[in-house]
């Protein structure tokens, strides 16, 4: 006890860089959604399916490959007719990421457990130069 009296300084330094050291590592665990090579590997492995909850003008200008297009403002109504196989992964993409973040919860409520959304949305796919096409 004497010992941790005398020393309080050194403890509480201590403590704080490791807190600092951890506070990265728990920013990463809070972001929503998977990178562009996990997506990649949920595509191509579990055969997911990727559904494009932009407009339809957004959707145009590019999406990922083999990609359906329903906006997030009918996806309720309108996903479980494009994707049928909800025992299947489903990727929700927007363009930026927080639109499908929020779809993921949308697409839970509707039966696709196995729903996640791409972090960062169709820019981190830009930024990491995986194709797109253009309707």
């Amino acid at each position: 006890m004497k010992f941790i009296i005398d020393n309080w300084m050194l403890i509480a330094i201590a403590l704080s860089s490791g807190g600092l050291l951890l506070w990265p590592v728990l920013q990463g665990a809070s972001a929503v959604g998977m990178d562009s090579a996990a997506a990649i590997q949920l595509i191509n492995r579990a055969k997911a399916h990727v559904v494009d909850v932009s407009d339809a003008a957004e959707f145009a200008v590019g999406h990922i490959v083999g990609s359906k297009n329903v906006p997030v403002a009918d996806l309720e109504s309108k996903l479980s007719g494009a994707v049928k196989n909800k025992t299947l992964p489903l990727l929700l993409v927007c363009q930026s990421g927080a639109r499908s973040a929020k779809a993921v919860d949308v697409a839970k409520k509707l039966g696709y457990e196995q729903a996640h959304s791409l972090r960062g949305g169709l820019k981190s796919w830009k930024a990491a130069n995986l194709p797109l096409e253009k309707a």
